[in-house]
């Protein structure tokens, strides 16, 4: 993790977004962290950002994971 000043980052966005592609980048202001930067190396990379920030997709996998626990759910090995 990189942390860089807001200053920096709007002199030179282009290679703080290339940057960011390896490392989160963390932009401060006076100092404190005020925000990141997060880069994506491909379209399956953003497609992953939002779906682990999805509230719906979220709580499907909290539905999911209640029932299996309910013990209501199918086997892998049941699965064809």
């Amino acid at each position: 993790m990189k942390k860089v000043a807001l200053s920096e980052v709007k002199d030179d966005l282009s290679r703080f977004l290339r940057l960011a592609e390896k490392e989160e980048v963390v932009i401060t202001r006076h100092g404190k962290p005020a925000g990141v930067l997060i880069g994506f190396r491909s379209e399956d990379d953003w497609f992953d950002y939002r779906l682990e920030r999805d509230p719906r997709f979220l709580n499907r996998i909290e539905s999911a994971r209640k029932s299996l626990k309910q013990g209501r759910g199918v086997k892998l090995e049941s699965v064809d």
